[in-house]
């Protein structure tokens, strides 16, 4: 799998949030092999064009763009109608690292809740707690900014790997990754 140029594969990353006093968990995995080197941003930085090499080999050249398979994961007590609309979400996440999701990239997208509803003593009644749509704006937002995480959690991750017919596709250079984010300013050195 290819992500932007450099090595690809699976990676998640997750948040919490607090709606009405009570916190909730959206984890986002994802399977990334998708885009082009040129169009990589991380953190509004054009990275992608920034970076020099290394560049995949390629004995088949003519590979088209491949795919992003997304699962959001939540606790939050949602609606089916409401997952879906969080899956939509995704969307905004992958964009955010720059691709326009080419003719040739298929996306599947699922939502889940791991909500489950009360019973009676008898298992006759059935009640649902819900989310009303007014207050999902956290819920969307952590879904975006943990996609948009996921995808860099697999670049970040990623080490070089030798395929069929010889193709190597290299990981992401992290020590220029590193360079081209102090040069706009969006990375920190932690002090210890």
């Amino acid at each position: 799998m290819a992500l932007y140029g450099f090595k690809g594969g699976n990676g998640t990353s997750s948040r919490i949030v607090n709606i009405n006093g009570k916190a909730y968990t959206v984890g986002v995995f994802i399977q990334a092999n998708f885009g082009g080197m040129n169009e990589l941003t991380i953190a509004g930085v054009p990275v992608g064009k920034e970076l020099d090499g290394p560049r995949p080999v390629l004995h088949n050249p003519k590979r088209k763009d491949g795919s992003a398979i997304v699962i959001v994961a939540t606790d939050a007590p949602l609606t089916p109608s409401q997952l879906k609309h969080l899956a939509k979400r995704v969307t905004h996440g992958i964009a955010r690292t720059g691709t326009i999701s080419h003719d040739s990239s298929g996306e599947i997208f699922m939502a889940i809740s791991t909500a489950t509803p009360q019973y009676n003593e008898d298992y006759t009644i059935e009640k649902w707690e819900v989310i009303p749509k007014w207050h999902l704006n956290p819920i969307y937002r952590a879904t975006i900014e943990a996609t948009e995480e996921a995808i860099v959690n697999v670049l970040v991750a990623a080490e070089d790997m030798k395929g069929i017919n010889d193709n190597i596709i290299y990981a992401i250079p992290l020590d220029k990754l590193q360079e081209v984010l102090r040069k706009y300013n969006r990375w920190e050195e932690k002090q210890n």
